[in-house]
């Protein structure tokens, strides 16, 4: 461990709580590393902050952080998380919550701290299942990918959260995958400084509920993640031509910063 990565682990997180009870290969706890830094290069205070998570594998997270926490009820952290924003509007406020937990149950919140530009920062671990509850097919599930309810293949076609998010109102929205480490951290950051609701969805591996049904663990970390196409900041595409290019690859992802068509 390097020495800033010791200051950041030591102000953050509970050292008690660790080795963590993800299963191996899972990204929640690379995601949760990313937070870390991310919080110290912001200058956040562990005093200045409270963590929410919803039901999941991510519903762990908050356990982890040394600062005040909340494990809620399925699809309600965004509801409790305006709850601590509207009684102490000072606060740092981050949210971590799954796509099922985002997308199914919470989708009606999702959209409406958008809406409503709620300051404070969502981080959505797409793991493109139901890790926790048995392996069920989720809204962001690729189409064809196998699961618990889809033995033969899904047949929707996966919901694009990070769009949504732009579009319901949220003024800063990014997505990129674990494989990613410097982009996740900054982009974290920046929706911890952003005054508005951000939105920061992390595509992450899931070998246990998503891997082993689909055999894909090396493309589901190489092929996926890495190659997918990115926004160029230095010539932001209009909303147009983002859509031309979800059209060009498998899954129709796009990493970058997607608030360039946003409402600023």
């Amino acid at each position: 461990m390097s020495k800033l990565s010791k200051k950041v682990f030591e102000k953050y997180f509970r050292e008690e709580r660790f080795p963590s009870i993800f299963c191996k290969g899972c990204g929640a706890g690379n995601i949760m590393h990313f937070s870390g830094q991310a919080l110290y290069e912001a200058g956040i205070e562990p005093r200045e902050l409270v963590v929410f998570s919803g039901i999941g594998c991510c519903g762990r997270i908050p356990g982890y952080f040394k600062v005040d926490a909340a494990h809620t009820t399925h699809g309600r952290a965004l509801a409790f998380a305006t709850g601590a924003k509207i009684a102490n509007p000072e606060l740092n406020i981050l949210v971590f919550s799954g796509d099922g937990d985002t997308g199914a149950i919470g989708g009606n919140h999702l959209i409406q701290a958008c809406r409503r530009n709620i300051d404070l920062t969502l981080i959505i671990i797409n793991n493109r299942i139901y890790g926790m509850t048995g392996g069920q097919a989720a809204p962001t599930t690729p189409q064809g990918a196998k699961s618990t309810t889809s033995p033969y293949g899904n047949i929707e076609p996966p919901l694009d959260l990070s769009s949504l998010a732009s579009s319901a109102g949220g003024t800063y929205v990014a997505k990129w995958s674990t494989a990613h480490p410097r982009e996740c951290i900054k982009s974290i950051r920046k929706g911890l400084e952003n005054e508005g609701f951000s939105c920061i969805e992390i595509l992450s591996p899931c070998p246990t509920g998503y891997g082993k049904r689909n055999k894909e663990l090396l493309k589901d970390t190489y092929e996926i993640f890495e190659n997918l196409p990115v926004l160029s900041r230095a010539s932001p595409m209009s909303k147009d031509e983002y859509e031309k290019e979800k059209q060009k690859n498998e899954y129709g992802w796009v990493l970058g910063d997607l608030n360039i068509f946003g409402r600023y």
